[in-house]
């Protein structure tokens, strides 16, 4: 082991001390920096070509298939439709830097050391990229065909991601609002592989797992501090909350999920909400399972996201039967319309100041704040219209998002690959 990879393993061993010792907002720069150094020193990497019958056909999926993120859920996901494929496939756990919880363990029984076919599927986002390769044996890359499966929330694709494209032969995305901003500027092949939605709950695991009431009205916001607050908009769907309801209505709550919180925040949140009574927070990491049963178990799930690289918790609630209110903006309106869900209106505003990789001068939404109210009080209030959208929301995205819509094109893809 080289002294780059023995810095990321140590640095991964002392991560969950330092989180509780240092500012969050200087451990990011810190792991800023660390990617911006491997970033530069990408351009030292000459890869081998991708040479057919150098390795056995197969794919090797690489990716954070244990983390309890939605990067993390993005590859479980995938995996379940390459293994739903008629082609060998090899799971390698990729350990990122940074506070993410490893401890998803629903394919420990899959994951592999080594890589032993000849496509690799990368699900391991361009900024990552870097610290993946060197902190990675170089013979992972060398002689396969390298496709990059990446997620990215805005129209414009960061300029400093490009030297990735270099790297791979192809890329992936869930939705075709990702794949138009690659295409944008690369030639490469970019293929739109939509995720095949699965959400299973626990029976038995109902509100009072949560400890939230089972006389109230629910409506829940969820989100991971990891994916930048300011493009989830909590702050948003509370005021929206504050304005459809007042403090002394007793039949509504409010519950709001985040994961990896930081106290400022979760401070500025409670001050927000300063004086309603029925809002629970959850700060607890939760296994997949109990979030789904959490989904599953509230009256509307509410996200007045500025831009979503997919939206899986929307697409999960549809599956679930649980109806939604988002914001009608990004790659989340290709499962989403006016007949299913609660589509809320928006303007495209100009970013004023860098957000983590969403840097100044691009463009996201904004949601139209009164128009959100409207729908919670009308979902409240009206039992009927709440099933109708509930109903054709769960056949709708059955329909769209189902396994068979999946593997198919993910068999055309790798079998013109392998033997063309």
């Amino acid at each position: 082991m080289n002294w780059q990879k023995w810095i990321i393993a140590a640095a991964y061993q002392l991560k969950f001390v330092l989180f509780h010792i240092l500012p969050i907002s200087w451990l990011r720069k810190v792991k800023e920096k660390m990617i911006q150094n491997n970033f530069q020193r990408l351009h030292k990497l000459q890869l081998k070509s991708y040479e057919r019958g150098y390795y056995p056909a197969g794919v090797n999926l690489i990716g954070s298939i244990r983390a309890e993120t939605g990067l993390g859920q993005s590859c479980r996901l995938l995996a379940n439709e390459l293994k739903h494929c008629s082609f060998p496939v090899k799971i390698i756990n990729y350990i990122q830097v940074g506070n993410l919880s490893q401890k998803d363990t629903s394919w420990d029984q899959e994951i592999e050391k080594e890589c032993c076919y000849s496509i690799n599927v990368v699900h391991i986002n361009p900024h990552e990229l870097g610290t993946a390769m060197i902190q990675l044996d170089r013979e992972i890359w060398d002689r396969r065909y390298n496709i990059g499966f990446w997620l990215w929330e805005l129209e414009e694709f960061p300029e400093q991601w490009l030297p990735c494209l270099e790297y791979m032969d192809e890329i992936w995305t869930p939705s075709e609002f990702i794949s138009c901003a690659i295409r944008k500027k690369t030639e490469k092949p970019v293929w739109t592989i939509p995720y095949a939605i699965e959400a299973e709950p626990i029976s038995e695991c109902g509100r009072s797992e949560f400890g939230l009431p089972n006389d109230q009205f629910l409506f829940l916001i969820l989100y991971d501090n990891n994916s930048i607050t300011e493009r989830k908009n909590p702050q948003g769907a509370i005021t929206a909350f504050r304005m459809a309801f007042s403090k002394q209505e007793e039949n509504v709550g409010l519950v709001i999920k985040i994961n990896t919180p930081d106290k400022k925040e979760l401070k500025q949140l409670r001050n927000q909400l300063d004086g309603y009574k029925n809002i629970y927070f959850i700060v607890k990491t939760l296994e997949k399972k109990k979030v789904n049963s959490l989904i599953a178990c509230v009256d509307v799930v509410v996200s007045l996201h500025r831009a979503e690289g997919f939206g899986l918790v929307l697409a999960e609630a549809m599956f679930l039967g649980t109806p939604t209110i988002a914001t009608n903006w990004s790659s989340n309106i290709e499962f989403m319309n006016s007949n299913i869900a609660c589509m809320v209106d928006y303007s495209l505003v100009e970013i004023q100041e860098d957000r983590g990789p969403f840097k100044r001068g691009q463009h996201w939404a904004e949601a139209d704040l009164n128009q959100a109210a409207e729908y919670m009080k009308k979902l409240y209030k009206d039992e009927n219209y709440r099933e109708q959208i509930s109903k054709k929301a769960k056949d709708y995205i059955m329909e769209k998002l189902g396994m068979k819509q999946a593997t198919k094109r993910i068999e055309a893809r790798i079998k013109s690959i392998l033997y063309q």
